[in-house]
């Protein structure tokens, strides 16, 4: 029994996919160009860190002296790598949101 081929489904599903690619570099460049800032509780150290998690900068204050230093940047650094996730999970869903969700699709509950 020969297989019946939906050719209207996969050309929609194949515009998806060239969309979601599209959709994707962009979130991509968007991500390396955001960036977030965050501080030290303490206030002696500031970190900038993009989307993509890069850090593009630190800078310490002049209070910033003593011991206590290297806890102050590990403090800062977490900081900025949680202000990077929070930013791209945001600039995911601005991205994104327009696109249905794929469940049923994946369950093979596409519309005909």
């Amino acid at each position: 029994m020969p297989v019946e081929i939906d050719e209207s489904w996969l050309d929609d599903a194949l515009e998806r996919h060239r969309q979601i690619e599209k959709r994707q570099a962009e979130f991509a460049g968007a991500a390396a160009r955001l960036e977030v800032t965050v501080r030290s509780a303490d206030g002696w150290v500031e970190v900038r860190v993009t989307a993509a998690g890069d850090i593009t900068g630190i800078r310490f204050t002049r209070e910033a002296r003593g011991d206590k230093l290297a806890s102050s940047v590990l403090e800062a650094v977490t900081a900025a790598v949680d202000g990077a996730r929070w930013a791209r999970d945001k600039l995911w869903r601005d991205v994104f949101s327009e696109f249905p969700s794929l469940k049923g699709v994946l369950r093979g509950q596409h519309d005909r």
